[in-house]
Order: structure tokens, then C-alpha cells, then sequence
């Protein structure tokens, strides 16, 4: 194989591909990345054995069509380092031959593993096919994910639950996770060639790759599935993952349907707030206590090391005409939520201890819940 590349058409390509190999692996030929170059096309591909990674890098001279394997985290480095504006040529005689490596002044030889060790995942049907713009599938993403479990014993909570539903008649894909202390649901219009498609779990890693490449399009992203595989392709990118094997819980049992004491509030005052009583807490849950009355809302929270502190919050951006409650919930939790809203945030309580529905007043489609805590 012998081919010539710019280095920054590499470098973009390289650094999507890396970010799936795992480093702690005791496969070696996982550490690597398959270069695969073919009468005008160059493939990268990298696997961690549970998701694939294969991008067509463009503006290849390929002199010598052939395929080889090379550490993926040290080619990385080497071409992170050289030059912008760098021309860089790979030669490999074939076998174990190693791989020669030239950018101007500056030569390497990599040591190679065999092709036929490397792993394919990329086969297999997929019959379930339909496409989201990117900007609804970010939405989707950063609108449940920060909710996805990482207790590895409830596994079947280690992703997004992604499925074809109806809401109040009309047909919608939704996504959800959650931990056991929050849930987020999310939904947009099905879209054409959804209606079919089993419901899946997709992996917590899968999700974050997926997000930094729709961040880079703004194009459609095809989306091709079955039971117990997914592929998103995003422009010159393929990811291919496996599906979490279990059974989202029943998630419509919990989520309360007779809360009805409504805050509304300020969702820039409610996170200031937030932000600044918890910071007298050095517990990582720092709870917060929020007491209500009407058109009137107290943040305290107290730590036995450092005291304690509050701030109140009247009906200049807050909105409370029920009886008066008292709730606590995690500071973290509570700003993971605000993040997500435009600019007022509805809370909807049943009382102290039952779980709380909130949602951005600007967006319902996006609903949350969360399990209150003692304070």
C-alpha cells in the first residue's frame, strides 16, 4: 500500500476513529486502526468490539491500493504534531511489513498486526431505515443523556431508550433514560420509515460518539437498525454499535399524572440561586431545600462544616399560587435540568416526597422527573 494525504483531511478523520478504541484492552489488535486503501477511497476503521467507527477519508492519492493495521493512539500523535499544511505519504510492503510513515523532513516506522486479525461489525442486516436532521437528533441526545445510568448492575439503564409511540394520538419517537433518581423523556414527530422499528437501548458510549459527530453536520444523519444493531451515518462517517440486550423499565409507571401544585420560575434566577447556596456544601449530592409559598420561593441548603445559606426568590420571577411545601432535591440534578431550559422552568409537586414533573415551559415536549431527597 502506498498513499499520499494531506494531513489535515487525516488528522479530522483520525480523530473521529480513535475516540473508539479503547485503551485498557487486552486484544492487541483493538489498539489498532485498519487502513484500507482502494482505487481513489481510503477507509479508517476502529473497533472496540462493541461499537465500529469507519469513515472515508476524501482527497486520496492512492498509488498502491492495500490494507494494513497501525497503533491508532500513536498514528494519532504523529500527525497531530506535524505540521499544518503537511503532505504525509504511507508505504507497507504487505505481510508483517512494517508501516512507513514520511511528512517532509520527518520519517516513522510502525509496527503492524495482521489484517485478517481485525475484527468486522459492520456486517449484518439492518431492514429498519429513516433519517433525522442533525439538530433534532442533538436535541434528542442532550436532552435525555445526562440521565443515563452508570451503575453497571442495571445495565438495561446504561443508555437511551429510543422507540416508536404515540402521544395523545400522534405518532412520535421518543428517547428516554434514566437512573432511578431522574428520568427524561423526550419526543419529536416519527419520522417516515420509523413506524416498524423494534424499541433499542443504545449504549452510553455510542450516545457521546454519536453527539460530537452530529455536532460537525448539519446535514440528515441515516439511521439503520435491528433488534441488536444500530448504524448512524453521519456524512463520511459510519458509526455501527451494538444494542444494550434488556428490557427498558415500564417508564410511564412512574412519571405522576395528579401533581398539582405548579411552580413556575425564572430559570436563570432558579440556577443562580441553586449555584450559589449549594456552594456552602462539600457533599457531592448537595442538597437543596426549596420552600414555597405563594409567589414566593426559599433556596437554603446547610453543611455542618460550613453553615449554612439562602436566598429568596419573590414574584418577580416566580410564579406559586397552591399551599405552601417543602422539597428537597440534588443541587447537581436540579442544574443538569435548568441547563437544558430556554428561559422558565415549570416544577409540578404532589408533596414533599413524591417525584417532581418538571419541563421548559417553551418546549413540552421534553419532560422530566425527580426523586426528591430529605434535607
Amino acid at each position: 500500500m502506498r498513499i499520499t494525504v494531506e494531513r489535515a483531511i487525516l488528522f479530522r478523520a483520525l480523530a473521529h476513529v480513535q475516540s473508539v478504541v479503547e485503551r485498557r484492552n487486552t486484544i492487541p489488535i483493538l489498539a489498532n486502526v485498519l487502513i484500507a486503501a482502494q482505487e481513489g477511497a481510503l477507509h479508517l476503521t476502529a473497533t472496540d468490539m462493541e461499537i465500529a467507527m469507519v469513515e472515508e477519508v476524501p482527497g486520496v492519492r492512492v498509488d498502491r491500493p492495500g490494507r494494513c493495521t497501525a497503533p491508532a493512539a500513536t498514528l494519532y500523535e504523529i500527525v497531530r504534531k506535524l505540521p499544518e499544511g503537511a503532505t504525509i505519504q504511507f508505504d507497507q510492503a504487505g505481510g508483517d511489513a512494517p508501516l512507513a510513515l514520511r511528512a517532509g523532513r520527518f520519517q516513522t516506522s510502525l509496527a503492524v498486526l495482521p489484517v485478517e486479525d481485525f475484527p468486522s461489525m459492520t456486517e449484518g442486516k439492518l431492514p429498519h431505515r429513516f433519517s433525522l436532521p442533525a439538530a433534532q437528533l442533538r436535541d434528542l441526545v442532550d436532552r435525555t443523556r445526562f440521565a443515563i445510568s452508570t451503575e453497571e448492575t442495571r445495565y438495561y439503564l446504561n443508555g437511551i431508550y429510543l422507540h416508536a409511540t404515540e402521544s395523545e394520538g400522534t405518532p412520535v419517537l421518543r428517547a428516554v433514560a434514566t437512573d432511578g433518581h431522574r428520568l427524561a423523556r423526550v419526543e419529536q414527530p416519527l419520522p417516515e420509515g420509523a413506524a416498524g422499528m423494534p424499541g433499542v437501548i443504545i449504549p452510553r458510549k455510542t450516545v457521546n460518539e454519536l453527539r460530537k459527530l452530529a455536532e460537525e453536520t448539519q446535514d440528515e444523519v441515516t439511521i439503520r437498525l435491528s433488534d441488536t444493531k444500530i448504524r448512524f451515518e453521519v456524512g463520511t462517517v459510519q458509526l455501527t454499535s451494538k444494542l444494550i440486550d434488556g428490557t427498558f423499565p415500564e417508564y410511564e409507571r412512574v412519571i405522576p399524572r395528579g401533581n398539582d401544585k405548579v411552580l413556575r420560575v425564572s430559570k436563570k434566577a432558579f440556577a443562580d440561586a441553586v449555584g450559589r447556596v449549594a456552594a456552602i456544601s462539600s457533599e457531592r449530592s448537595r442538597p437543596v431545600k426549596l420552600s414555597l409559598d405563594r409567589n414566593h420561593l426559599l433556596l437554603s441548603a446547610a453543611s455542618p462544616d460550613q453553615g449554612q445559606a439562602q436566598e429568596e426568590l419573590d414574584q418577580e420571577v416566580v410564579q406559586y399560587e397552591a399551599s405552601p411545601i417543602e422539597i428537597g432535591f440534588q443541587a447537581r440534578y436540579l442544574n443538569d435540568i435548568t441547563d437544558l431550559v430556554e428561559e422558565q422552568v415549570e416544577f409540578r409537586f404532589a408533596d414533599g416526597s413524591a417525584p417532581t414533573v418538571v419541563t421548559d415551559v417553551a418546549k413540552p415536549e421534553a419532560l422530566y422527573v425527580l426523586m426528591p431527597m430529605r434535607v
